[in-house]
């Protein structure tokens, strides 16, 4: 073994800290975690899928915490609000009634409609119309 990983990984922590948000180094670069300096090394496409893993996740269960109805919906309706949540978060998407009250009623359609006549819709465009689509099962 070239280094001790753990070792060196706990001296890292202490050096230099863990900062779970973005923040200034005293360098004034972009960093999070142990030190990552994102202005000049970002994240590996391994690591963001890694990272978009764990949001997946985190999307899922607060789709099931959040929405009774989420797991008797058909999958691509529940692909379609997991997308949702993990673009606005549950708060703001719990604020769509009449897109839910659709959705739970099974009237795909029209969900997808309502959810097209939102400011979401215009800030996001053909994702809105993608996920419209989606949700309509067409």
């Amino acid at each position: 073994m070239i280094v001790d990983k753990n070792r060196l990984s706990k001296q890292l922590v202490k050096h230099e800290g863990m900062v779970l948000m973005p923040y200034r180094c005293t360098s004034n670069k972009l960093t999070i975690g142990v030190g990552r300096n994102l202005d000049d090394n970002g994240v590996t496409e391994a690591e963001a899928m890694y990272l978009l893993g764990n949001d997946i996740t985190r999307a899922v269960e607060d789709c099931s915490n959040h929405f009774d109805w989420f797991h008797d919906m058909p999958i691509h309706v529940r692909e379609a609000v997991v997308n949702l949540v993990f673009n606005m978060g549950v708060s703001r998407f719990s604020k769509f009634k009449k897109t839910i009250a659709f959705l739970k009623a099974e009237e795909w359609e029209r969900a997808g409609v309502e959810l097209l006549d939102s400011r979401y819709a215009e800030q996001t465009k053909g994702r809105a119309v993608e996920i419209a689509n989606q949700i309509a099962g067409t």
